[in-house]
């Protein structure tokens, strides 16, 4: 006989993951349009609305992103921007960090993190679009969908095992604060 109440927890569905494509980088290369190829993320158009609900990843956000941030990531998916860091500035126009774009609160850094991709491995804070998007997935508590998100690509294996010690330390952070002081412990300054 069943009960009226069903003790079972539902499983959590994926965070859905979206790519804003601006287009500057090597097509080749673009780990962005190869996530949308694989059906690992969507395409969203800046500006379409779902960023008001979404954390969206920007290198020149102010917060960092924590475990507070799993409700809104849960609820309105996460997004990067996909573009070239040979010419990534924050007063670009139509970059999320110029005031081009209108992603409020939700826009979130990652903390610092060292590159494993082939064209920028070793390098701190200069991730693709895959390692950022799994990273942060990371950092939520969603470990299996980054490692899944970065399956196929070079170096994606690397740079979860390079970074372990860090996400580790950054996804126990509950506040920003203690994101900072995880940030300062690891890499000094402080």
């Amino acid at each position: 006989m069943r009960s009226s109440g069903s003790t079972r927890k539902r499983p959590d569905r994926r965070i859905r993951v979206g790519v804003i494509l601006v287009g500057d980088d090597d097509p080749r290369r673009c780990t962005g349009r190869r996530l949308i190829r694989l059906g690992l993320a969507r395409e969203v158009r800046d500006g379409a609305g779902s960023s008001d609900r979404s954390v969206v990843l920007d290198p020149y956000s102010a917060v960092p992103l924590t475990a507070a941030d799993r409700t809104r990531a849960s609820a309105g998916g996460l997004v990067a921007v996909d573009c070239s860091w040979n010419r990534l500035s924050a007063s670009r126009s139509g970059h999320p960090g110029s005031g081009g774009s209108s992603i409020g609160s939700g826009a979130r850094r990652l903390p610092i993190l060292v590159a494993a991709n082939p064209q920028h491995f070793g390098r701190l804070g200069e991730l693709n679009t895959a390692e950022a998007l799994a990273a942060a997935l990371y950092l939520l508590g969603r470990t299996g969908e980054a490692v899944r998100l970065l399956s196929g690509f070079a170096g994606g294996p690397t740079f979860l095992e390079l970074n372990r010690e860090r996400l580790d330390r950054y996804a126990r952070a509950q506040s920003v604060a203690e994101l900072v002081e995880s940030e300062r412990g690891l890499f000094g300054g402080g």
